[in-house]
């Protein structure tokens, strides 16, 4: 045994830090801990990624907003509001198998690579949306109908599972520090770019045919088109490189192969980001789908507009998020994650009701202004969410993490709302409840409440590098700022939370005078 205690391995002279020696030494950042990204691969990986979510989300979109045609389609004629509910159930059953897909597809990501495993999950997204857009109505094939529509949810869903999680940490993982959030916004541009191509599709078609003819095969193009979209897609993901913080953490798995933890121990460890990464979660969608997937439905269905209408109004409502999405991120890279979410869900508590009532004035004017500003406080979700949670895990069980919280969350309250809000609506007006219509904006608030919650035990993690990765960087100029950054105790960087987890983590240790491993003395404490 060496005179520090430090314990040499077989792959080299290096030693590997005990806890005795993490107490006595910090370990020194070099020049080899820190990525160079270039800004053509950059851009690239983030133009693959968030085009190949766009597709997904085209896919899964186009379902919710062709609800009301799916349920005469799909349904034996009945009760249009029972009908209604069932269909929300069919919206709502994607959301069931996700966990399932998350728990599959994240841990197989974190082994073998982002990159394959989304590109699996567009085959899976698109052979699911296809299929329903082939399968024969009630009406032609009765109880196989909506069973074979309910199939297809379910590979819907068993793809979305691995989708999200792995393209936020595609992204995440490819970007410089202090860049992270507004390159992350690009994925949920990309995602509202899937919403607004479904949407107006689906409101060309409602604009432009005529009922029968919609519910007897036009309402089936836009399901048909996924398929080429579907091959569009992977093949841009195909195109892809797998990300540098996955490469180093292949090399460093190879050389301490007899110190491979175990997947659900390192799970376990990181219990406390699982559960808020589920608060964060629960607000970022249940305000999504809230106002992206139901308020159409809600327009349609409980205040007698016509669909197109409701549709339009939402296609310029994300086009107008689009716009100011990306400056949204570059927000949260300047004042941090955590002030920008907070807005939010104060936004929500605040806003959601008036802007409701707003949207109850049935006017053009007024329905637009309410859906505006659900729209620009959804923003502070959609542009910062991306950043913010895959920093809340480390490299090694990132994508699996982060798929399972995010997809359980999902399923039990994002995925829900629809269902949930025009079940409780339904339920409120049978009671005779006079605030029944505003049950929307309360479900809102009620989640703005647990995220804001979420947010306050959320570590803030703007400009820092990921948890079990070094710095990352877009220039080679930079590299030496961030070392003198690092050996500087009074620097933000230094006083990070990844600093302190990186300066005792359990790698070879470098003297801060950057001599070979030696002696106590050698190796003198430096603080951390």
């Amino acid at each position: 045994m060496p005179a520090n205690d430090t314990p040499t391995q077989p792959h080299g002279d290096r030693p590997l830090r005990t806890k005795g020696a993490a107490k006595r030494a910090r370990r020194k950042l070099t020049e080899d801990d820190v990525t160079v990204v270039e800004e053509s691969l950059l851009k690239r990986a983030v133009a693959a990624a968030a085009l190949g979510n766009a597709m997904e989300w085209f896919d899964f979109g186009i379902f919710a907003y062709l609800t009301v045609t799916i349920s005469k389609v799909f349904l034996p004629a009945g009760d249009p509001t029972s009908n209604l509910v069932a269909t929300f159930g069919f919206f709502a059953a994607a959301f069931i198998v996700r966990p399932i897909g998350g728990a599959v597809f994240g841990p197989i990501g974190d082994k073998i690579g982002r990159q394959k495993v989304l590109a699996l999950t567009m085959i899976l997204m698109a052979a699911g949306t296809l299929m329903i857009g082939l399968i024969p109505s009630y009406d032609t094939i009765g109880f196989w109908a909506p069973v074979l529509l309910l199939v297809a949810r379910f590979v819907q869903g068993f793809s979305t599972g691995g989708e999200y999680g792995g393209a936020a940490t595609f992204i995440a993982e490819y970007s410089p520090d202090k860049r992270r959030g507004f390159m992350g916004s690009w994925l949920e541009f990309g995602t509202l770019a899937g919403y607004v191509l479904g949407a107006s599709i689906v409101t060309v078609l409602q604009y432009a045919m005529p009922e029968d003819a919609l519910l007897s095969w036009g309402w089936r193009i836009p399901f048909i088109v996924a398929g080429p979209l579907g091959l569009i897609g992977l093949y841009l993901r195909l195109k892809l490189e797998e990300t540098p913080a996955f490469q180093k953490q292949q090399e460093q798995a190879a050389e301490r192969e007899s110190q491979k933890t175990p997947f659900l121990k390192l799970f376990a460890e990181n219990w406390r980001s699982l559960i808020v990464c589920i608060g964060l979660v629960l607000v970022f969608n249940v305000t999504d789908y809230m106002l992206l997937s139901y308020m159409p439905t809600y327009l349609e269905t409980n205040l007698g507009q016509n669909a197109t209408f409701g549709l339009i109004l939402i296609v310029i409502v994300m086009i107008l998020m689009m716009v100011v999405i990306t400056f949204s991120g570059r927000l949260s890279d300047r004042f941090g994650r955590r002030p920008v979410l907070a807005a939010g869900c104060i936004g929500f508590i605040l806003l959601s009701w008036p802007a409701l009532k707003l949207v109850q004035t049935g006017t053009g004017p007024g329905v637009f202004a309410g859906l505006l500003i659900l729209g620009l406080v959804l923003v502070t979700f959609t542009s910062t969410m991306p950043s913010t949670l895959p920093a809340l895990f480390p490299t090694i069980i990132r994508y699996g993490a982060l798929a399972i919280a995010f997809n359980v969350s999902v399923s039990l309250f994002g995925g829900t709302t629809p269902l949930a809000t025009q079940a409780l609506i339904a339920g409120a007006k049978d009671a005779g409840f006079g605030w029944a219509e505003d049950i929307p904006a309360f479900y809102l608030m009620l989640a703005a409440l647990i995220g804001l919650v979420a947010v306050y035990f959320t570590k803030e993690t703007a400009s820092s590098p990921l948890m079990g990765s070094g710095p990352t960087v877009a220039h080679e100029d930079e590299v030496a700022d961030v070392i003198a950054e690092y050996d500087d105790p009074t620097s933000e960087l230094a006083q990070s939370d990844w600093a302190k987890d990186f300066s005792t983590s359990q790698f070879p240790v470098v003297p801060e005078d950057g001599s070979a491993p030696g002696s106590r003395e050698e190796q003198a404490p430096a603080g951390s």
